[in-house]
């Protein structure tokens, strides 16, 4: 008999040791997946295609511009549609995981291109984006911040 608790207790230990592992991977992989999205919205950016952002956007998202104003998805979508680029790149992007359902990315932004009134702009911005796993199961973010470097 007191073999048979040593075997369970031992279980039990490992278990315990092995779940942490577990949802570190899967840490790492949402990480991976929120990062991989998130180079979706700039190649969406870059080649003016709502398209390919408009899915990774939640309804409600809110935004707020380095200048202060306050953007919706709507908004958002319209400018990816009508700017036009000539160079966009991300800067140092992270990815924080929390639990398994929200996730917070962050880094730097440079870009040079037009306004759809023909105004040249350069940028240098540092971003973050709230993403949460919707009750589908598919993730989208609901919040951005842009911050003037």
């Amino acid at each position: 008999m007191s073999t048979m608790r040593a075997r369970c207790l031992l279980g039990l230990i490992a278990s315990a040791c092995l779940i942490p592992a577990l949802a570190q991977d899967k840490s790492a992989d949402v990480s991976r997946a929120i990062a991989a999205m998130e180079n979706q919205w700039l190649d969406a950016e870059k080649a003016n295609k709502t398209e390919l952002l408009a899915p990774m956007i939640a309804d409600r998202y809110l935004s707020t511009e380095s200048s202060g104003k306050l953007e919706d998805k709507a908004k958002t979508l319209e400018e990816v549609r009508t700017r036009k680029y000539q160079s966009a790149e991300y800067e140092d992007l992270q990815v924080a995981v929390f639990g398994s359902s929200v996730a917070i990315a962050r880094g730097g932004y440079k870009a040079v291109g037009t306004e759809p009134d023909g105004k040249p702009f350069k940028e240098h911005l540092r971003w973050t984006d709230t993403w949460v796993r919707m009750p589908g199961g598919k993730w989208q973010c609901v919040a951005s911040q842009y911050t003037a470097i």
